[in-house]
């Protein structure tokens, strides 16, 4: 399946960045699906302010939401956009000013983007966790930018699930698994990973740590006890993600500013404002930074609050943003 493309352009500018011949921006790219990209700007600064967000259902309330989105991303002026779940339909302003790679998924439900200021020019682009471009990941959950100083992750994460089956708990196993290979295999530069990692690692991070670590599935328990609850925070997601963050020198860059448990804005992802799920809120939308960038970090935010969903644009989960500041001779050294 063709699985990245490059917009297209509504002001009818045929003006396109520096790029090679397979690159995302020229063509669809049917065979190699590592983009290397050519930069002739010597004094091309490194990204500073990112936003993350998971665009679930997004299409489904586009027309009334994105021009508030819009305007949200036109005044927050990231440097990266990385998308979960998104669709085709970012080529209007402010977007125009921005590059833009996708990782395609067969279903809806999946698939990133990842959405670059045409000023920074990352030296490849790779959309598998192995970097060699040699198959392109599955449900096209992953795009990894690499800069000079630092290598940038988007991750969709699979759920969990709620079973012990080759779709859910396993498939979960494996994904967390291959992850800490990454980080441990790729320490030679800083990173900074963001998405929908799809685990509350603490109980300060779901607004009800009863509930969730009880909840079930048309009252199904499994054999693990450790696997028991609420997906994305049962105690086997959270142990895993744990050993990822700890032997990884990752550190997680809102919790390293926010301390304390904040009820109206400290989750990233709520329920249904009807049922059972209405007020129970988790934070499973992230950006994690290595240790040696955490003494740059300027701010980290969720950029909704309440039940009702203000400032999710239309999703289950709000935008999440980080800023940096500017790299110093000693900074990471």
């Amino acid at each position: 399946m063709k699985r990245f493309f490059k917009p297209v352009e509504k002001d009818g500018s045929s003006k396109k960045a520096n790029v090679s011949a397979s690159s995302p921006f020229s063509s669809v790219n049917d065979g190699e699906e590592t983009a290397e990209i050519s930069s002739e700007n010597g004094d091309n600064k490194e990204p500073l302010k990112f936003l993350t967000w998971n665009a679930n259902s997004f299409l489904l309330r586009a027309k009334n939401d994105w021009p508030e989105f819009s305007k949200f991303v036109e005044n927050l002026d990231p440097d990266i956009i990385a998308i979960q779940v998104m669709m085709r339909a970012l080529s209007s302003p402010p977007f125009r000013n921005y590059a833009v790679w996708w990782s395609l998924s067969d279903f809806k439900y999946a698939g990133t983007a990842l959405l670059i200021k045409k000023c920074f020019k990352p030296q490849k682009v790779s959309f598998s966790l192995d970097r060699t471009g040699s198959k392109h990941e599955p449900e096209g959950r992953v795009i990894l930018a690499e800069f000079e100083s630092f290598r940038f992750l988007n991750t969709y994460v699979p759920n969990n699930g709620w079973k012990d089956e080759e779709t859910s708990f396993q498939r979960r196993r494996k994904w967390d698994k291959r992850m800490l290979e990454f980080v441990l295999q790729n320490s030679d530069k800083p990173l900074i990973w963001c998405g929908d990692l799809n685990v509350s690692h603490e109980d300060i991070d779901v607004s009800h740590p009863e509930f969730f670590s009880t909840a079930k599935l048309n009252g199904y328990v499994p054999p693990n006890k450790e696997d028991s609850g609420q997906p994305g925070f049962t105690l086997s997601e959270r142990k895993r993600f744990g050993a990822i963050l700890k032997e990884g020198k990752l550190v997680d860059a809102y919790r390293y500013l926010h301390k304390e448990k904040d009820m109206e804005r400290g989750f990233s992802w709520s329920g249904n404002p009807v049922g059972k799920y209405r007020g129970k809120r988790m934070r499973i939308d992230y950006f994690i930074v290595s240790e040696k960038l955490k003494d740059r970090i300027v701010s980290c935010e969720m950029h909704g609050q309440g039940i009702e969903l203000d400032g999710f644009y239309g999703s289950d989960h709000c935008p999440l943003s980080l800023e940096l500041s500017a790299k110093s001779c000693e900074s990471e050294t």
